[in-house]
């Protein structure tokens, strides 16, 4: 799960596609062609991240089958810290800052690949294996911002 820490960030509001779960704090990209939101997945290009879901959506929700647009917080200026609770892949230590990790799934990071860059690494408070339990803190490297144009 990403969590902001430290930056500006806003909630901006995605259409869905209907009977779609997401998890919480999970990355989301948009869908090229329908414009829905869907979970940005480890072969993702950062630019075509848009920022964090902040409430899952699963089978049993009331609107669960109903078309509508969720929360997404996006960062509204450069070097937004996010945590990052889980690695995927790897074992997060001191030796990873300053460098890029990818992303295992949508909520979680890849200390061991970066060709994607998605995390820059700024800090391993816990370095812990077990899903939920680590805290490495970093940069998110999306939206067309990644590419470095404007």
């Amino acid at each position: 799960m990403f969590i902001r820490k430290q930056g500006k960030t806003k909630y901006m509001y995605y259409p869905v596609t209907v009977s779609t779960t997401f998890s919480e704090g999970g990355l989301v990209s948009q869908d090229v062609g329908t414009g829905t939101l869907i979970e940005t997945t480890n072969s993702s290009a950062g630019a075509t991240c848009l920022g964090v879901i902040r409430h899952a959506i699963t089978a049993t929700d009331d609107d669960y089958a109903t078309a509508r647009s969720v929360e997404v917080e996006v960062p509204v200026e450069k070097n937004v810290i996010w945590k990052c609770d889980t690695v995927g892949t790897g074992t997060a230590a001191a030796a990873d800052l300053g460098t890029y990790a990818d992303i295992d799934d949508n909520t979680s990071i890849d200390v061991d690949n970066s060709t994607y860059d998605i995390f820059f690494i700024t800090a391993v408070v816990t370095a812990s294996a077990t899903a939920g339990a680590a805290d490495v803190r970093g940069i998110l490297n999306i939206g067309p911002e990644s590419l470095g144009v404007q």
